[in-house]
């Protein structure tokens, strides 16, 4: 008994080779046309973990020598840190003369993230919403609090700018609170 192969799976087989040379054609094209002075094509841009393709666009041709040097992952993550850090300090100053929960309690809201059994730190999402006309300065203390109701650990968290008439989310994050069934919740919060 003879079996015959579908016309089709035929066609396929011929035309994959024919695909595959055309592409071959198009990308060696392109990469041998409009080339810079370093060989690599002006449209291409090789990303390498020092270089982001966020940091330049293709309207703005410099030559190398006017280029700045590319940000790497860690000196990036670095600066958020520090920034938020900034951030951070600058809550903790403003929540110092508060008496009371503070004047924008009615604008966060705090919910508990989900966690895993190895997670070294206890996460919960602040939620601001700015009910002004203008952005603000928002500074929150949140207390993660066990079943007891006994505070496990407080968390300062600032907002920048939050936008008038917008909600915006940041994350408050404790490791004293890491491994214990927590419950984050609102302590004070300012709006300045």
């Amino acid at each position: 008994m003879s079996v015959k192969a579908h016309p089709l799976s035929r066609r396929a087989r011929v035309l994959v080779p024919a695909v595959a040379a055309a592409l071959l054609a198009a990308t060696t094209a392109a990469c041998d046309s409009d080339t810079t002075s370093e060989g690599t094509s002006s449209s291409v841009r090789t990303l390498t973990p020092e270089h982001s393709e966020h940091e330049e666009s293709p309207s703005q041709e410099q030559s190398p020598d006017a280029q700045q040097s590319p940000r790497t992952q860690q000196s990036f993550a670095a600066s958020v840190s520090a920034e938020t850090e900034r951030v951070r300090q600058e809550a903790v100053k403003r929540l110092e003369g508060v008496e009371g929960r503070g004047n924008a309690v009615a604008d966060v809201s705090v919910s508990g993230l989900p966690i895993a059994a190895s997670e070294e730190v206890r996460s919960a999402r602040v939620r601001v919403t700015n009910p002004t006309d203008e952005p603000a300065f928002y500074a929150v203390k949140v207390e993660f609090v066990d079943a007891e109701d006994k505070v496990l650990d407080t968390v300062v968290v600032g907002v920048e700018d939050a936008p008038p008439g917008r909600t915006v989310d940041a994350q408050a994050n404790s490791r004293k609170a890491a491994g214990v069934k927590t419950f984050p919740r609102v302590a004070q919060a300012e709006r300045g």
